[in-house]
């Protein structure tokens, strides 16, 4: 920190070195080079001799040692600064005063320097030095423009070279002696000589082009120190330079580092994508310029991981970018869906206040943008909203294509924030009849979400919900006037997709057509979605509505999303009771509507057959083709000659049937998707399976199979016969189908089982009833969904694992061996690429372990075979990343997430589990213990490599085994165990056996703290065997000897007790000979057993006497 002086000698020397006041026609006094200033200003660990002290250094010090207690006075401070600078660099104009303690410019830079350099050691988490920091930034821009003016007059009109001054000057001597601790050991050095550095380049308005390169090159190095704040500080800089160094021409440089000539900015974008700090990669988005190069780069970070560079780049980054139409298509859209779904909710907010306060009033302008008064010649305020334009809100619409982003939904939510955060705007909106004239894909998306905004009912309470229900009531039409809408639309939507069919002049397509077609059907769809929420309880609305709709599902021109929704607004309309009469009416119209389609399309091919006929009867020489358009036939000339046209008129044929039953098998599955009745219990779906889905199902052609395979699985959601019918046929479509047919039978075995798990339940054995055998079906659903997961094709595995997962947490498939392959495919380097598979799995396997004690058990149990697999795909791994590179995790890794996944904190109902009775607690044995347990078998039993046992050691460490709630017998288990593995001396290092040994500790923990349960809640007693043998890990079983009734105990029998535990404590014997271990001999009461155990971890014998005599009090307390 600056050098202290006190305060009374600064305000005595005031007037001897305060300037005098001066003309604006000073001269210079002195005009040294700054390169001639002294060595001995640099920081060391003892301060140098620096002389004696002076008037001039003790000013200046005193200036300094104020700017660092707070930021508000640093004004009078530059001030004062400035005066004593103008004094010693400015010749006085008077000749008054003393002129025996005059100092020079010379003497002043020193005196200013030693100030700074003072400032290298504080540490930055000191305010202070930041304040000083700041202080010089001040002077130095104050001083600079003082100087500039007073040799403004001095200089010439066409003088193009940078001006010399005091503080052009002093800043060269600054810059010059900090470069100096750029390459500084002391990272605090290091950091507070960029900053100061930097904060220097933002705050001058020009350098001397020699030093300019030489602090470019010098910044360019910063940005790649180990430390983050200098690398932070160094961008700071390099950020301002960035502009100037693209504009000119790099220049060729003889050093062997990095001389900048590639550009600094390019260096800069790769440090955005790359820097692994955040806050080095935030200060990089708020200040690099705006230029078309870096825009992308900058537009990347709403994919940062860091919320807060994410936050900055919505809330501050894009509104200073300017009007947003400036942006293509693409970023617009990507921006919203990035922000609007990101994880962070700071950061959703930030982009629905871009989109409603930013966005949209660079559409509607602001009303002071143009200098513009209003009527009574006040100026407006430029940053007040403009006021609700409908036109503003169609733009913006049509800026982001609702069109297209609508259909996955980023529209809609952008739109629902709008609403919720523009009340001025919902009171506004006027949906009158002039509105509904002519609708387009922006003004009837802007209805449908305004319906869905006040119809929506989260976080509201009732008055607010009452208001915008009346307020909706009272701008939107009635149901029977909608109905006529929707009616008009439908058939514009038919006619532009029929002039689109029916081509243009070249033969082709109309493509104005096409994309009208577009439009309406976009339009059609919102206005389905909007009669979805309706409410049809007024009967002459609800009879409009339902011939409306039955007739548009006859339509075959109805594009396939269109035909959805208007199935899904014909099931509501058509109602439900108890007794089903709804869903029967449903599907009685829909299977009419199938049939008419069918006869439609059909019809008109036999229609054209017979005006064909006609024709050419009547007209030998006419052409052989009859009619136009898609009815028109070519004749086709073999090989031979002969004229024929049989294969075209098979061809178009089969076309037709295809398109026929597609269009019939689509209508199908919409109905399907949306009754829940019996199958065999409604006629008309069984009629519809027998004619219409087995047929499909049984068709040559792939694309009609398909979809007839999904409306059977449909069906057999719907019966449980059908269902155990077919499921063999699902499993042989996986067996033998391509990948897209294989997705569609896991989807369907998927929801059958969900739908129909008895399915998979066990049956009674032939043999004996009173047994229970595997379900026959579960053994080749375990293999399908195995295979799926060693597919080839990454959409068949992703599908696989979701499926999976689903039938797990829904205790459907409890198999471990399938539940390890799931594990091991998470960990597989052959699926780092799936994306899909990987997050599905990173949500699902801790919340499988997490949500019960059984599936963190099942983990436990294939652990460590997964760290056994996982090691060897390792080792293969290594061997060949070489040749094909790529990432994956290590095995300690993956056991960390082991032991995370099966901690028994995080399972849900813990609390409860802890209070069961002791039979039910004997049952949920905490999963660490398990654990335990198992990995020390796995040591003990099995052939393990080195890397394997330290990863085993590594989990043994990370294990929670305190707490209550531990069963006797697995702690004896894993005692055992541990005694086993300390004497085949598994652990070949100190940390296995420190490991080991503080295991050990924790275990006769849990001994002493189960035993004292035992006795305080049963109220039994244990006696001395079975003590001593459950604190000691050794393979012993004590007898215990229970009381029926304590309290009828007398005071003599409690003292024979004590006494035998202590004769019994005092016989055991502990020897050592020569290298080996110590032994130790229990012998119980009634019947004798040994066993040879480690004592290498007992305590002292003074440990093991107050050991006993805690025991007695307990007895006591009994």
């Amino acid at each position: 920190m600056p050098g202290r002086v006190s305060a009374r000698a600064s305000r005595a020397s005031t007037g001897q070195a305060a300037p005098t006041r001066k003309s604006s026609t000073q001269t210079l006094k002195s005009a040294r080079s700054s390169t001639d200033h002294r060595a001995s200003s640099s920081p060391v660990a003892d301060v140098p001799d620096e002389g004696a002290s002076t008037a001039l250094r003790k000013h200046i010090g005193a200036i300094f040692s104020d700017s660092q207690k707070s930021t508000t006075g640093h004004r009078k401070l530059v001030i004062n600064l400035r005066k004593i600078q103008e004094a010693c660099c400015y010749e006085p104009t008077s000749k008054k005063g003393r002129q025996d303690d005059q100092f020079d410019e010379e003497d002043f830079n020193n005196e200013f320097l030693r100030c700074i350099l003072r400032l290298l050691p504080i540490r930055k988490s000191e305010a202070a030095g930041d304040r000083v920091v700041r202080f010089l930034g001040v002077f130095l821009r104050v001083a600079s423009d003082k100087d500039n003016a007073l040799l403004a007059d001095q200089q010439d009109e066409d003088t193009t070279t940078l001006p010399e001054t005091p503080t052009s000057r002093l800043s060269n001597l600054i810059f010059s002696a900090l470069l100096q601790f750029f390459n500084a050991k002391d990272k605090v050095v290091r950091f507070r000589a960029t900053q100061i550095t930097s904060h220097m380049i933002n705050i001058l308005d020009a350098l001397d082009d020699q030093l300019y390169h030489v602090l470019r090159l010098a910044l360019l190095k910063r940005i790649h120190d180990k430390e983050a704040s200098v690398r932070m500080h160094a961008i700071y800089g390099l950020t301002r330079l960035a502009a100037d160094v693209e504009s000119s021409e790099p220049e060729a440089s003889d050093s062997e580092d990095d001389s900048g000539a590639a550009g600094v900015l390019e260096k800069l974008l790769i440090l955005l994508q790359n820097d692994p700090s955040a806050e080095v990669r935030r200060s990089l988005l708020l200040n690099l310029p705006l230029v078309p190069k870096t825009l992308p780069y900058l537009l990347e970070r709403a994919r940062d991981q860091d919320a807060a560079t994410r936050r900055a780049l919505f809330a501050r980054l894009l509104p200073a970018l300017g009007d947003f139409r400036h942006l293509s298509l693409t970023h617009r859209e990507k921006l919203l869906r990035w922000g609007l779904r990101d994880r962070d909710e700071a950061v959703r907010k930030a982009t629905a206040k871009l989109f409603r306060e930013r966005w949209i009033e660079d559409c509607a302008k602001l009303p002071a943008a143009g200098g513009a008064d209003d009527a009574e010649g006040a100026k407006k305020d430029a940053t007040a909203a403009a006021a609700p334009s409908i036109e503003a809100l169609l733009e913006l619409l049509e800026r982001i294509d609702v069109t297209n982003s609508a259909a996955n939904g980023v529209a809609l939510e952008a739109m629902l924030e709008f609403w919720e955060g523009r009340p001025d705007y919902v009171s506004d909106m006027d949906f009158g009849p002039t509105y509904w004239e002519e609708l387009t894909p922006e003004s009837v998306f802007v209805v449908r979400t305004f319906n869905d905004f006040c119809r929506k009912s989260e976080n509201r309470d009732a008055r607010e919900q009452g208001r915008l229900m009346d307020l909706l009531e009272g701008k939107m039409p009635e149901v029977t006037r909608f109905g006529f809408l929707l009616e008009r639309e439908i058939k514009a939507l038919v006619d532009t997709v029929q002039r689109a069919a029916s081509g243009g002049p070249d033969g082709d397509g109309d493509e104005d057509a096409e994309e009208e077609s577009v439009s309406r059907e976009f339009v059609v769809e919102q206005m389905l979605a909007m009669a979805s929420t309706f409410d049809y309880s007024d009967e002459v609305g609800r009879r409009k509505m339902f011939g409306l709709l039955r007739d548009a599902t006859a339509m075959p021109e109805l594009p396939e999303e269109a035909t959805k929704l208007v199935v899904e607004v014909l099931r509501l309309v058509c109602g439900d009771d108890n007794q089903g009469k709804g869903e029967r009416e449903f599907c009685g119209v829909v299977l009419e509507a199938i049939a008419e389609v069918h006869d439609t399309i059909m019809g008109e091919d036999e229609k054209e057959k017979s005006e064909e006929g006609d024709e050419s009867f009547h007209s030998a020489r006419s052409e052989l083709s009859a009619g136009s358009g898609k009815g028109r036939k070519k004749v086709v000339q073999d090989a031979d000659g002969d004229m024929s046209m049989d294969d075209g008129v098979d061809e178009e044929k089969a076309i037709r049937e295809i398109m026929v039953n597609m269009k019939c098998l689509h209508i199908a599955q919409c109905m399907l998707q949306n009754v829940q009745c019996d199958l065999e219990a409604n006629v008309h779906l069984v009629t519809m399976l027998n004619n219409l889905v087995v047929p499909a199902v049984r068709s040559q052609e792939a694309p009609i199979r398909e979809r007839g395979l999904i409306c059977l699985g449909l069906c057999c959601l719907l019966g449980k016969n059908l269902a155990q019918e077919n499921l063999t046929l699902f499993l042989h479509c996986f067996a033998k189908g391509h990948p897209e047919l294989q997705i569609i039978a896991i989807q369907i075995l998927t929801d059958i089982l969900t739908t129909h798990p008895s399915l998979l339940a066990p049956s009674p054995s032939e043999t004996d009833a009173s047994t229970l055998d595997a379900s026959p079906l579960l053994k080749p659903v375990l293999k399908t969904f195995s295979r799926a997961l060693k597919s080839e094709s990454p959409e068949v595995q992703s599908t696989g694992a979701t499926a999976l997962s689903k039938l797990m947490l829904s205790q459907l498939i409890t198999d471990t061996d399938i539940l390890r392959q799931l594990i091991i495919t998470f960990f597989d380097p052959d699926t780092s690429t799936n994306a899909q598979l990987r997050q599905a799995l990173s949500y699902f396997l801790p919340v499988y372990c997490h949500s019960r004690h059984d599936n963190a058990v099942r983990v436990v149990q294939v652990a460590t075979g997964v760290i056994s697999r996982v090691g060897g795909m390792r080792e293969a791994f290594i061997e060949e990343m070489d040749d094909e590179g790529g990432e994956m995790v290590t095995t300690a890794f993956v056991g960390g997430l082991l032991v995370d996944w099966t901690d028994p904190r995080k399972i849900v109902g813990r609390e409860a589990l802890l209070g069961l009775s002791r039979e039910a607690e004997g049952e949920k044995t905490c999963t660490h213990l398990l654990l335990a347990e198992q990995i020390l078998e796995r040591m003990v039993t099995g052939q393990t490599s080195k890397d394997e046992r330290r990863v085993l050691f590594g989990m043994l460490g990370k294990l929670h085994l305190a707490g209550k709630g531990q069963g006797l017998e697995a702690i004896k288990t894993v005692l055992e165990l541990l005694a086993e593995a300390t004497e085949g001396k598994v652990a070949g290092d100190a940390t296995g056996r420190n490991v080991l040994a503080k295991m050990q500790g924790s275990l006769l923990k849990l001994v002493h703290d189960a035993v004292g349960v035992e006795r305080g809640v049963e109220g039994t007693e244990v006696d001395a065997t079975s003590l001593t043998a459950m604190a000691t890990p050794g393979r012993v079983k004590g007898r215990g000897r229970r009381s029926e009734d304590i309290k009828e105990e007398e005071e003599e029998e409690e003292d024979e007790v004590t006494m035998q535990l202590r004769r019994e404590m005092e016989g055991t014997k502990i020897e050592k000979e020569d290298g080996e271990e110590s032994k130790l001999t229990v012998i119980g009461e009634g019947k004798e057993e040994e066993s040879v155990i480690d004592t290498s971890q007992l305590p002292s014998e003074k440990k093991m006497q107050s050991l006993m005599e805690s025991l007695d009090d307990e007895d006591e307390d009994l």
